[in-house]
């Protein structure tokens, strides 16, 4: 146990440190939420920002790579791995919450259970999202 948040810690400041650079230096506020399994990973970064709370696409950092490494300190059983990571910097110390398979099925997907997770977090703060790609398009029915 003492090897692996030996290794967690750092990896944890590690993953604080790319949370700062992608939101363009003050991590205050930030909140990443994850959601992890076997073969996959959906990071999605958020910052509040007084009045809004804005999301920040992690696309282009190596945010999944550090959940992967964190993710594989766990037992070998994937029954036993964390599911959920909530990560939030406050005060300018990181605080981690994990939460497990028995507490949350991310197998099942479930689109509202970020947005649950936000409004607990934030309340009714408006959440700004980039806008789309011009070459996006919505597909109808």
């Amino acid at each position: 146990m003492s090897d692996k948040l030996d290794t967690l810690g750092p990896l944890m400041n590690e993953i604080g440190q790319e949370l700062a650079s992608l939101v363009g230096g003050d991590p205050d506020g930030v909140f990443l939420y994850a959601e992890i399994g076997d073969g996959w990973v959906s990071p999605s970064v958020f910052k509040d920002e007084g009045d809004v709370v804005r999301y920040y696409n992690p696309r282009d950092t190596n945010l999944s790579d550090m959940l992967w490494e964190a993710w594989y300190l766990e037992p070998d059983d994937p029954n036993m791995r964390w599911s959920v990571l909530e990560y939030e910097v406050r005060d300018r110390k990181f605080h981690v919450s994990l939460k497990y398979p028995e507490e949350v099925n991310v197998e099942i997907v479930d689109d509202e259970r970020r947005e649950t997770v936000l409004r607990a977090r934030f309340g009714d703060k408006p959440v700004i999202y980039p806008p789309p790609p011009k070459s996006a398009f919505e597909l109808q029915p």
